[in-house]
Order: structure tokens, then sequence, then C-alpha cells
């Protein structure tokens, strides 16, 4: 029985040990010299305190008894807190450096793992979602935390040898007691660091909707509504009691530590004075000197000073340890997509995409979206996906982009399984706009270079001619070139201080439809690709631009392969082929004419919308 409880116990030991090496080893790789400076002045910042201790108790022995020769230990005695100070001040800046150099090291780990993470179904679950928010919190200090617990607790233990050592040869049983007085201090602490932990996590998805609703009160997206609506209080009030509900669970937290510090406190000050009663008792029996009840005292209070900073330390290194679990946890995660040990070389697209038999959901307590899909996209033809919304258009085309991969069935190009070819060089095969396309915080010239990146470290490098092709193309040239500093303009207002904003050179917003065609530009830098997705590439666009838009598009389609998604059946009117979808299927497949006549959800849709614009067309339903 005895043997049964005693593994775990083992087990958990090595686990902790393997991830405080793993913490360590994150820390030396990051900055080796600085952590081994650390080191050194951690170690001699622990036996500075020892050697004042007996330097103190030379010169009062030496004083009390007459015998002169007191100036060599006073010097060294202030030699000794010289050198103490210079050590903290350099094991600090140590610290502070080493907490920089790691902050580099482990965001870069991190986002390179996220990076590694080439579909989107780790980014859209909650729970992931919450790791890595922990993540990027705990990864930059946790490592550090762990080093300035594990050498702080190093660094108070070689005091507390060393005043143990000065305890025993005055009275041998004050040691002991000192000891087992730390032991609850410990254990109390340990157990406190595990429900910090815990706890910490446990609030998160509440810290997430707090910063969620302090971004409602204050970002420009959502000003408009918010004004408008008179939402500011109800988001105001749901942000304060996020807030509160984390306040009271710190609370608790606060609670629980303070009983249980108090309690350790009352026993420390129990050992303490009933130390210094025997100390005084004895010096009045003639059993002890100045210089030994001087050195009684100093390391009664140091050996209890010691193992509080070690309880300290060992407790914060190992919440630290339980954080920085997160971290390990997302840099470590398995791709989210397999990638073939040998992937098939993507060439260029020749025969066309197809969906055989294709069924998806999210997961497996979600619906089917896709029910056994089948189409073909010819190479050079365009198709157009329509349907009503959550038919499936937008989950088609995170297949093709690979974001993600069918439950059952394949999507192949030019006959081979997505699966069995190399994501990165399958994108670089694709360009596309989509719906919730992105605006950057760069430049308009970077904002449009960023089409063409494929991977690569940085933006730039003589496109020019390129980025303003791609944007005359989506008709936002003249609006560039016609900004304070042309395409090197910001889109942006938000990185510069209060002078600067005042300044209209700095940066500008564009409208929603101006980000639009500078997205679409985005998309039309990539014009070699293969295959071209539109997902509502016009519908923040007037009716004038959505024209001019979907006329450029149409030309740039000619001959490639295209898909396009809207909801606007006008504008793929003159697509070659049109799929439309509903209850995750195909239900219908031709040209625009085609479907007319063939009198069927396309046609009742394109006649419903047509009556908006023309109430003749409406008298035929």
């Amino acid at each position: 029985m005895n043997g049964t409880k005693g593994r775990p116990a083992r087990r958990g030991g090595t686990r902790i040990t393997g991830e405080v090496a793993e913490a360590l080893g994150v820390a030396w790789r990051a900055a080796p010299a600085v952590l081994a400076g650390y080191v050194v002045a951690s170690v001699l910042g622990g036996l500075v305190p020892v050697l004042a201790t007996w330097l103190t108790k030379l010169a009062l022995d030496r004083i009390g008894a007459g015998t002169g020769g007191v100036l060599a230990p006073a010097a060294a005695l202030a030699g000794c807190g010289l050198l103490g100070a210079m050590l903290a001040q350099a094991a600090k800046y140590l610290r502070l450096e080493l907490d920089r150099r790691v902050g580099l090291h482990t965001r870069d780990r991190l986002y390179a793992a996220t990076g590694r993470l080439r579909g989107l179904a780790r980014l859209e679950d909650p729970a992931f979602q919450d790791r890595l928010l922990m993540a990027q919190e705990h990864s930059r200090i946790g490592p550090t935390a762990v080093v300035e617990g594990v050498l702080g607790a190093a660094q108070s233990g070689l005091t507390l040898v060393g005043l143990l050592a000065a305890l025993t040869t005055l009275n041998w049983l004050m040691a002991p007691i000192a000891v087992i007085a730390a032991l609850p201090a410990l254990a109390t602490e340990l157990r406190l660091s595990r429900i910090r932990a815990k706890a910490m996590k446990g609030i998160t998805p509440a810290q997430r909707r707090e910063m969620f609703y302090a971004d409602l009160l204050s970002s420009l997206e959502a000003a408009k509504e918010a004004r408008l609506f008179g939402l500011g209080p109800l988001f105001r009030r749901r942000m304060l009691a996020e807030l509160g509900s984390t306040n009271a669970v710190r609370r608790a937290l606060d609670r629980r530590e303070f009983a249980a510090q108090g309690a350790l406190g009352v026993l420390s000050a129990a050992v303490t004075g009933g130390g210094l009663v025997w100390a005084v008792l004895a010096a009045r029996a003639g059993r002890l000197t100045v210089g030994d009840v001087s050195v009684f005292v100093t390391a009664v209070a140091g050996v209890q000073g010691a193992l509080g900073t070690v309880i300290d330390r060992l407790a914060a290194a190992h919440n630290a340890l339980l954080l920085f679990g997160h971290y390990r946890a997302v840099v470590r995660a398995e791709p989210d997509l397999t990638e073939p040990a040998q992937p098939v070389p993507v060439g260029p697209l020749r025969r066309g995409i197809e969906f055989c038999d294709v069924w998806f959901r999210y997961s497996e307590g979600h619906p089917w979206v896709l029910q056994g899909v089948n189409l073909h996209i010819p190479f050079g033809r365009s198709v157009a996906l329509v349907g009503r919304n959550g038919a499936g258009k937008s989950t088609l085309v995170k297949l093709l982009c690979r974001f993600y991969d069918p439950t059952r069935g394949a999507v192949l190009w030019d006959g081979v399984d997505l699966r069995d070819l190399s994501v990165a060089e399958l994108r670089r095969r694709i360009g596309a706009v989509f719906q919730d396309f992105m605006s950057y915080e760069l430049s308009a010239r970077e904002n449009i270079e960023l089409g063409g990146v494929d991977g690569a470290d940085d933006i730039g490098g003589g496109r020019g001619d390129g980025v303003e092709l791609a944007a005359r193309r989506a008709g936002v040239h003249d609006l560039l070139s016609g900004l304070p500093r042309g395409y090197d303009t910001l889109l942006s207002r938000m990185y510069f201080d209060s002078e600067d904003k005042a300044n209209p050179d700095t940066g500008v917003l564009l409208s929603g439809g101006q980000r639009q065609r500078v997205a679409l530009a985005r998309a039309f830098l990539r014009d070699a690709r293969d295959l071209l997705i539109l997902d509502e590439p016009a519908s923040g666009l007037d009716a004038e631009a959505e024209h001019a838009i979907h006329t450029e598009l149409a030309a740039h389609r000619a001959g490639r392969t295209s898909v396009l998604i809207s909801h606007r059946l006008g504008s793929v009117r003159d697509a070659d082929q049109i799929a439309v979808l509903a209850e995750g299927q195909v239900t219908e497949l031709g040209s625009h004419e085609e479907l007319l006549a063939a009198e069927g959800i396309y046609a009742r849709l394109f006649r419903l919308q047509a009556s908006g614009y023309d109430t003749r067309v409406g008298a035929t339903e």
C-alpha cells in the first residue's frame, strides 16, 4: 500500500523537475552569458549575510574583551556591506536583462508555434484561445520567474545553511526547531500556488469578456452603433460585472492567503521570541558573550527570513511553472493539418479542382455543414457559389484553401488529394479576397505588397510597378497616389502621440469601401496564381464602383480558374457555371440562362432580387 502511494509522488516530482529543467533551458538558450552572471551574483549574494554575521561577532567580542584589533573586522564588515550592495544591483540588472532576452526568445517560439497551425480549427476553439491568452501573458515572465525562484531559493538556502551552522554552535536545539517551524509555511505556500494557478485559468474567459466589452467602449469600429443605440451604459455594466467576478476570485485568494500567512506569522514570532528569551537568560548567566548574543539574534532572524524567502521563492517558481505550462502546451501543440512526409509537387493547375463526395462539420458536436458535395471547377473557367446564409459556401472556400480538411471525401487538385500536397505550396497558387478582409495598420504600399509575400520575412524588393498596377485594377490608384505621402501614407492614426496626430500627413483613415478596394488590389498582386477566390469582393461598394470592379474582375478572370461568392446574383450571372447550395448540397448547377430556365431556387432568388429594381419583374412571380 505504501509503495502504491509513493509512485505518483515520484512521478509528480520527476515531472516537476523536468519542467523546471525545461524552463531553465529556455532561459539558457535565450541568454547563456546573462544567466551565468545572474547565477554567480546570486550565489555570492547568498554568502554575504553569513560572512557579515561572523564579522559582527568577531568585532563585538574584541570590543567586549578590550583586546583591540577591532579596525580590521570593522573594515571587512564595511567591505562586506559594499559587496552585498553591488551584488544586489548586479543581480537586479542581470535579472531584468534576462527577462528581456527571454521575452524575445519565447515570443519567437510562441508565434512560430501558432504559425505551424496552418488551419483554423485551433484558433476557432475557445479553450485553445484561453490557453493562448495565458501563454501570451506568461511566456515572457514564466522562465525568468522560475529562474528567479530557483536562484532566490538557492541564494537564501546558502544563507540559511551558514546561519543554521552559527545557531548550532550556540544552541544545537534552535536549528531544528527553526527548520521544523518553517515546514508548514512551505506546504501552505505550495498549496496556495496551485490554487492560485487554477483560479487564474478559471477566470481567463471572464478576462476575455472584460477586454471585449472594454474594446467596444473605446474602439472606432463600435463607436457609431454604441453611440446611436446608447450601448455605452450596457457595455460598461457588463465590463464591470466581468471585472467584479474576477476580482471576487482574487479577493477570495487574498483572504485565504491572509489567514494562512497570519497563522504562519504567529508561529514564526513564537519561535523567534522563545529563542530571544533563552539568549537573554544565557547571557545573564554568563554562558554567552555579547558577540554570541549578537550572532544568535542575527542568526534567528536571518534563519526565519531566509526560510521565508526560500518558501516565497519556491512558491513563486511553482506558480510560474504552472502558468508556464500553457506556453509549453502551445509550443508543443501538434499541427492541426497533417503534412505528408514527401508531398506531391504542386504543379500549375491543368485540369481543374474537384470536390468528391465531401462531407464536413466543424466538430462531432456540430451539425453537418456539407453533405456529400460533388463539384467540378474546370481549369480556366469561373464557378460561382450562391445560396442562402449557412448553405456552406464559405466552408467550401475554407476547404479549397485547406484551412480545414473534409470530414469525409476529398478535394482534388488535378486529381491529387489536397492532403497529399504541401500546404504552403498549395496556397502560393491561390489568390483571394475574403468577405471579412483585413485592413492592416501599415502604409498603403505595404497593405498591397502583403499579397505577394508568400512566407518571406519582409516586404518590398522592387514590386512598385506591380503595386500600382494592382491598385489601378482595383480602382484605388488615384486615391492612394493623392494621399499626403502617396503610397507611403500610413493607413492608420493609432501609432502617434498627441503632437503627431495633429499633423494630417502622419496617417489617414479610409472608408470601408476604400479599404475593400485596397484588399482587392492585394489580391490582384497575386495575378499569376492558378486559382482566384472572390468572396463578396464588392459588397461594401456603391453601385457604380461595384459595376466597375465586376467589369475589371470579369476581364481579370477571363481564361483563369476562379470561384466567386456573392449574394448579389446580378454580379455572378456571367460566370461560366453557377452552383446553388442548399442544406449542404449542390442542388443546381448550370449557366445563368440554364438555371433561369430550370425554374428552381436560383431562378426564384434572381427574380426576387431583380424585382427590387424593376417592379415589372416582380409581376411575373
